[in-house]
């Protein structure tokens, strides 16, 4: 006899457990474009986050879906737990020291 059945505990099926669970929306970041001022949402699949050995060293980046150009802005600490708990791909930075 199985340890479950002895106990008296009875199992339940992947489907009845998840039975409740909803579909989780994808996460979007505002940003906007300082060469064209164009304001847009994005994936976390479009941005990188670039995390460095101090403030200067550390920025975001995404190409403007409006005009095309390279966009590279600074990152504090809240924006970089923003990016990183919203599933945004994270390059850490070493010094060549």
């Amino acid at each position: 006899m199985s340890e479950s059945a002895a106990s008296g505990v009875r199992g339940i099926s992947v489907a009845t457990a998840f039975a409740g669970m909803r579909s989780v929306a994808p996460v979007v970041f505002r940003a906007g474009c300082p060469d064209c001022r164009g304001r847009f949402e994005l994936a976390a699949s479009a941005l990188l986050l670039a995390v460095g050995a101090s403030s200067r060293t550390t920025f975001y980046s995404f190409t403007c879906p409006d005009c095309g150009a390279a966009v590279r802005k600074p990152a504090g600490e809240r924006i970089v737990e923003l990016l990183t708990d919203g599933g945004v791909r994270t390059l850490r930075l070493h010094s060549t020291l």
